[in-house]
Order: structure tokens, then C-alpha cells, then sequence
């Protein structure tokens, strides 16, 4: 079942997507809707043509936004490393303030030069997690309650330089999520490695990726997890970006040696100046579009379409 959070005169509603259309149902919260286990949620009202709605963020207030850096082999040599380097599941959050609807506006703040994307797959939680438990992909769809598309949107030139990717990637409009949500069920959830996720920057394509190629899937990540915090039902987890980003690093060999040349913040400083040379960054007025979903399209999460927009 495919549903979203959307405004309609002025009231904010749930509803199921139907083609074209949204069906009204009765619930006021992500959470509402995770443990239908096939239940049909009651019905509210008429259809109502998608085109005449407000499409609104699924996510409202979770507990966390978790994310997983690295996450794809090709994404790792773009950043500059070697995959073989990477041994560990990389972890951070975003502020819950850079939740955003997924057709809108990306705000960019006036002292960025580098904005970068990333489409990535979400996976919501349907059940706490207080204890090291052992997540398998027969028992995956026990925790999963549902699926959506996520667009980790980077300030490359805070995130790298300063070291710092929680600000990085927590301004405000940074985390667009939808437009879709998929409720999953065990069957839905043995899809997830079949789910193709794609981007694209003012038509052109420049990220696309089946999600088989994770380094690390669902339920090795909440195996991890579940040995660092406790998890609750409509936190999120960002589950990586595949290759295509605007960042281009240089080798780990180079950074070496110019580490025996220059001060940290000359690197930095070079590092940025280098970026600058590409055209793939972000600038006002860019379209993203992303798409997530199966080759038969039974899993589908929508279209999210974005513009970038200065700070005023």
C-alpha cells in the first residue's frame, strides 16, 4: 500500500495513492499506519487528484534520523578511498529541522559554494529496538513497517573541510523525504535489494544504482544498531547513496603526499578550489528529480522533483 501526507484546504490529511488520485484515510501520524499488517485503514472522504494537493513530508518528528555514510563501492572511490579500506559501517544523524517535503524547495544557504545530492532509500521503523537483537532478512519485515526515498543533501565545503557532517547536512530543506511511502510487509520487504534509485540534475542523469549493491543492507545495519541504541517505532535510517554525487575527491595516494606538502587548512583550502572547477554542484535555480523503485514497479515511491532556491 502506497500512501502520503499531503494538505488540502488548508487541513493536513493521510491518504492512499491510487494512480492519479489520493484516497483520504483516517490517522494523523506515520506511526498510525505501520502495523496494519494488510488491514485497510478507514476510509475519510473522496478522491482527491494529486495534482491539486500540497504533497507534505511523511516524516514529522522521529526519535532519529540515522544515516549510513559509504555505504556503495563506486561512491567510496568518488570520495577518494579505497573500498577495501572500508571495513565499518559508517554512521550519522540529521537534524530532524532539515525534514522537508520531497516536491519543493532546496534552500541553499548564501555561504555554500559546494551543495551536493544524494538520493538514497529510508527505512522506517514499526518496532522498538532496546537490546542487541539479531536482524536476518527472514525476520527483516518484524522491524521494517515501511520503505520511502530520501535526498541527504551535503554542504560538501562545511561537511569536509570543517570535518563536520551533522552541520553538513542539517541545514534547513536538507533531508527532502517522499513523495511516497511504501507499508511493507514480508513479501515487500524481500523486493528492497530489487528497488532501482536514480537522480537526475535538470534532465541529465546523474546517479543510478540497484540497491543490491549495498555494502552493508538493512538488517546488518540494524543488527549493528541494535548494539549502540535503543530504536522506536518512525525513526528513519538513510541507507546510503550510490555513485553520481558532485564530489570527486582525489586518491588516497595523492592526499599523502600533499599531507608532506601543506598545513590542513591549505589542503582545505585547494580541496575546495579544486571542487569549484565542476560543474556538477548545485546552483540556483537546478531541478533534482529522484525516483526509487522495482523494474516491475510494484514498489513505487514517486517522483521527487526539487528546486534549488537561494536563502533570503
Amino acid at each position: 500500500m502506497r500512501i502520503c501526507r499531503f494538505r488540502s484546504e488548508n487541513k493536513i490529511l493521510w491518504g492512499i495513492v491510487k494512480e492519479d488520485s489520493i484516497v483520504p484515510i483516517q490517522g494523523n501520524h506515520i506511526i498510525d499506519f505501520l502495523n496494519l499488517e494488510g488491514k485497510q485503514p478507514e476510509i475519510q472522504g473522496n478522491p482527491i487528484e494529486i495534482s491539486k494537493v500540497e504533497i507534505l513530508s511523511p516524516i514529522t518528528d522521529p526519535r532519529n534520523i540515522i544515516c549510513q555514510g559509504k555505504n556503495y563501492a563506486q561512491h567510496i572511490i568518488e570520495t577518494g578511498m579505497d573500498p577495501k579500506d572500508k571495513d565499518y559501517n559508517l554512521f550519522f544523524t540529521k537534524a530532524p529541522s532539515s525534514l522537508t517535503s520531497a516536491i519543493g524547495e532546496i534552500i541553499k544557504p548564501s555561504f555554500v559554494k559546494l551543495l551536493d545530492y544524494e538520493a538514497e532509500m529510508v527505512i522506517i521503523l514499526k518496532k522498538e529496538i532496546l537490546r542487541k537483537t539479531i536482524i536476518t532478512k527472514e525476520n527483516l519485515h518484524e522491524y521494517v513497517g515501511a520503505i520511502t526515498l530520501a535526498n541527504d543533501v551535503s554542504a560538501r565545503d562545511i561537511q569536509i573541510p570543517q570535518g563536520q557532517w551533522f552541520k553538513g547536512k542539517s541545514y534547513r530543506t536538507f533531508c527532502p523525504i517522499g513523495p511516497f511511502v511504501e507499508l511493507v510487509g514480508k513479501e515487500e520487504v524481500s523486493k528492497i535489494s530489487k528497488l532501482k534509485i536514480s537522480l537526475k540534475v535538470n534532465g541529465e542523469p546523474r546517479q543510478n544504482s540497484s540497491l543490491d549493491k549495498m555494502i552493508f543492507p538493512p538488517e546488518e545495519t540494524l543488527t549493528e544498531l541494535s548494539g549502540i541504541m535503543d530504536l522506536f517505532p518512525g525513526d528513519i535510517i538513510l541507507t546510503g547513496t550510490p555513485s553520481g554525487v558532485a564530489l570527486n575527491a582525489p586518491g588516497g595516494f595523492v592526499k599523502k603526499i600533499a599531507s608532506f606538502l601543506f598545513s590542513e587548512k591549505k589542503l582545505m583550502e585547494i580541496f575546495v578550489k579544486k571542487q569549484l572547477a565542476s560543474p556538477k554542484y548545485l546552483k540556483i535555480g537546478d531541478i533534482i528529480e529522484a525516483e526509487l523503485k522495482t523494474e516491475d514497479r510494484s514498489l513505487d515511491l514517486g517522483t521527487m522533483k526539487l528546486k534549488v532556491r537561494e536563502d533570503r
